[in-house]
């Protein structure tokens, strides 16, 4: 017996706002989520996540500002959470949907960005440091020097990595400053030396696992855990911290504003922060993560990876990445500017 059509219409209804309910959409960096975690979440919930990738912070915030774009969950790093939050464009979470909000280790709760944990929930944290071919070159790798004063080797085939903040931060402290310096004259030396240094790269591009790995890049700055993946492919790629400083950071979801599937984006928030599930993320990334108790069930040889372990006579070079403000910002963003032209 067909049924009556005001019955099927609402049948028809009910069953799209089922499967709206049982979606999430996460716009994350490009090649930073585990296909196996999300197949873990929606054996689990029911709820299927589609991932839409970025290459960079900038990216991520111009495109959320510009509205329209109909994700939930975005993964800023530490630097840039203030600025969401101060733009309105991320909500405060509820932490009572998010009882796993306790895995977070006690280091990485009550950080100067967000204090409390009351905006994120942590993905992963790393380093920016140097990666380099030793095939072609097998001098100091823990250095800034690979790509601000290139060793002949390397003149030509090093490629730096597109992000405005880190490219500014590791050069100024080669520089012998700080991040978000306010000093105009060291700017001015930085700024001059970057511009000097810029026709000696090859490139400035993301994908460095792929081309690292295939030989097509000698030398890059770029994240540990992206090099991590590449030695895996070529034992020749190795990964420098260097000792004029480099940089620490940490990325974190953030519900957004005009989330439209809030629930499925709590569920999802509660369930990276199960320590199995954090180590998944790891596991894919190679990153490590900020939930307690994640360390059992790393793969072993996350350890005692190199990319991994920062050695301990240059562990008091690592800077963690704050944000930059004022004068700071205008100078970097000036910078910025001139060297892509």
């Amino acid at each position: 017996m067909r049924q009556p059509i005001a019955a099927l219409a609402m049948l028809l209804a009910t069953t799209s706002l089922a499967m709206a309910e049982g979606e999430l959409q996460l716009f994350n960096w490009g090649n930073y989520t585990s296909p196996e975690l999300l197949a873990k979440f929606e054996a689990e919930t029911g709820i299927k996540v589609t991932v839409t990738d970025y290459d960079s912070n900038d990216t991520a915030l111009a495109k959320i500002e510009a509205g329209g774009h109909g994700f939930d969950l975005v993964v800023p790093s530490a630097n840039y959470v203030p600025i969401w939050v101060e733009k309105g464009l991320v909500t405060e979470l509820d932490l009572s949907k998010i009882p796993n909000h306790k895995n977070i280790a006690a280091e990485w709760m009550n950080v100067d960005y967000d204090p409390g944990r009351k905006y994120s929930i942590p993905w992963q944290w790393g380093t920016t440091g140097m990666a380099v071919n030793q095939s072609v070159y097998s001098g100091d790798i823990n250095t800034s020097a690979i790509f601000l004063d290139p060793p002949p080797e390397l003149v030509g085939k090093v490629n730096v990595t597109p992000e405005m903040n880190d490219v500014l931060a590791l050069a100024t402290m080669y520089m012998g400053g700080q991040p978000c310096s306010e000093d105009a004259e060291l700017m001015k030396k930085v700024r001059d030396k970057l511009l000097e240094a810029k026709p000696k790269w090859q490139s400035m591009d993301y994908g460095m696992t792929e081309k690292m790995a295939a030989n097509d890049v000698m030398a890059s700055l770029y994240w540990n855990g992206a090099i991590f993946r590449a030695r895996l492919e070529n034992p020749d790629v190795k990964y420098g911290y260097p000792k004029e400083g480099f940089i620490l950071w940490m990325d974190q979801v953030m519900l957004l504003k005009d989330a439209q599937n809030v629930e499925e984006a709590y569920k999802f928030l509660d369930f990276i922060a199960v320590p199995e599930n954090a180590a998944m993320i790891s596991a894919f990334a190679r990153y490590a993560n900020g939930i307690a108790g994640s360390d059992a069930f790393m793969p072993a040889d996350m350890k005692d990876a190199p990319e991994i372990v920062i050695p301990a006579e240059l562990k008091d070079k690592g800077v963690f990445m704050s944000t930059c403000t004022g004068k700071a910002q205008e100078y970097i963003t000036a910078i910025w500017t001139e060297l892509q032209k």
